[in-house]
């Protein structure tokens, strides 16, 4: 079977392909680092406009759905027109959104501000654009090294602004935070410059790696089409639905639950920066071993071993040490599905339209943390507790663990070839 639109191994240099990685990989600890550190305004937020936790909460998870439908959009532009533009446009509006924040006072005016700007700016310079443009300029073995090396960045953005955020909101208020944080967004726009060309493609046969003729090209609309028809790449987007749960529940409501535990604000800021920094560790090694074994089994373990990380969790005492080991389990796990399921996506398809096919199974991650983040809220909200949602945490773990084994690990042979 052949890939969807199988191209000629892209030609660069060991010098040009590390620039590529680095300054994707400097988009994403931004753009992460905004995203990953807007629990710890929750609280200050509710205090400053009492607009109540369960408010704040769906506006939180709004953003993680915005984040979603952002990235297949940006990606269909960026796949168009080239990636740079489009990582500039993002860095504006992020710190746009970040910057109106601290004097909006209604749901609705906090909505737009962060759920709408901010979310979709963040969106415009995440995964499925930064991933896409450096996949679709390297060799097919730099890939999902690349892809690990991209979201260790991530993670590494949550690591330094989660710890930064906690200080700054003690020192000088939550507005000094969330204004520094808008500034450094604009970082982003500089950094854009290397990625603003788009990816040449040419009708050339396929590599050997990738052995077999070249089938005639087909369109987005053809290639969606035919992705949403295979039941491997439905399965990739069943388990990053669960994901996105899990991980927007754990950013948006850790801090909710350490402070339940009687335990201070700097155990939280402490818990994420650790998640950030063991992550650095698991992505790198996710996108290592997503080149030497079969990528489905890498997921299975990963959403298995969250739900035992969890059941750990329940049944120890709530202790800030609690916290510590269980944030730094949990880091190994917590972006390394991304590396396996871009690396997925890529081996289905092809990377022609890799920003786009995969923004999709993003967009199904993000509905997955709409639900995470505002579920969460009620949950507090009606109950006094999380303790439901740890439960549903654990035993959608699973169902992504098994959901992701059906996975043909193989390339797609696009209609057009079949015929």
């Amino acid at each position: 079977m052949t890939n969807a639109n199988p191209m000629p191994t892209p030609s660069v240099t060991p010098r040009a392909a590390w620039t590529l990685i680095l300054v994707a990989s400097a988009v994403m600890m931004i753009t992460m680092g905004a995203r990953q550190t807007s629990g710890l305004f929750l609280s200050p937020l509710n205090t400053a406009t009492g607009l109540g936790v369960a408010s704040i909460s769906f506006v939180m998870a709004v953003a993680q759905l915005m984040w979603g439908v952002a990235q297949p959009v940006a990606g269909a532009i960026a796949d168009k027109y080239g990636p740079g533009r489009v990582i500039a446009l993002g860095g504006v509006l992020l710190a746009a959104g970040m910057a109106a924040t601290p004097f909006v006072q209604s749901e609705w005016a906090l909505l737009l501000t962060m759920g709408l700007l901010s979310a979709a700016g963040a969106g415009a310079g995440s995964f499925s654009i930064l991933i896409g443009a450096t996949a679709q300029r390297l060799p097919v073995e730099r890939r999902a090294f690349a892809a690990g090396f991209i979201n260790a960045g991530g993670s590494f953005g949550q690591f330094v602004f989660a710890p930064l955020m906690a200080a700054i909101i003690a020192g000088a208020g939550w507005i000094w935070a969330m204004l520094i944080m808008a500034a450094t967004t604009l970082l982003t726009i500089p950094l854009a410059w290397p990625l603003r060309r788009r990816a040449a493609f040419t009708s050339a046969s396929a590599t050997a790696a990738q052995a077999a003729p070249a089938a005639p090209a087909i369109g987005l609309g053809r290639q969606l089409r035919e992705a949403m028809g295979e039941r491997s790449y439905l399965c990739l987007h069943a388990g990053f639905f669960t994901c996105g749960f899990h991980i927007a529940f754990l950013v948006t409501h850790l801090p909710g639950e350490v402070a339940m535990c009687g335990l201070p604000a700097t155990v939280s800021a402490t818990a994420l920066a650790l998640i950030g920094l063991f992550n650095i560790v698991g992505s790198l090694g996710a996108g290592a071993l997503a080149s030497r074994y079969r990528m489905k089994h890498l997921l299975f373990w990963i959403y298995a071993s969250r739900a035992v990380i969890i059941a750990l969790y329940l049944a120890a005492p709530k202790t800030p040490w609690t916290f510590y080991l269980f944030a730094a389990a949990l880091g190994a796990t917590w972006l390394a599905t991304v590396p396996p399921t871009a690396g997925l996506v890529g081996k289905l398809f092809g990377v022609r339209y890799l920003a786009t096919l995969f923004g999709m199974t993003l967009l199904s991650h993000q509905i997955g943390g709409f639900l995470g983040a505002w579920l969460g809220g009620l949950a507090v909200v009606h109950t006094g507790s999380y303790q439901w949602m740890w439960y549903a945490d654990m035993a959608l773990a699973l169902a992504a663990a098994f959901v992701n084994l059906p996975i043909r690990e193989a390339a797609v042979a696009p209609v057009l070839a079949r015929a």
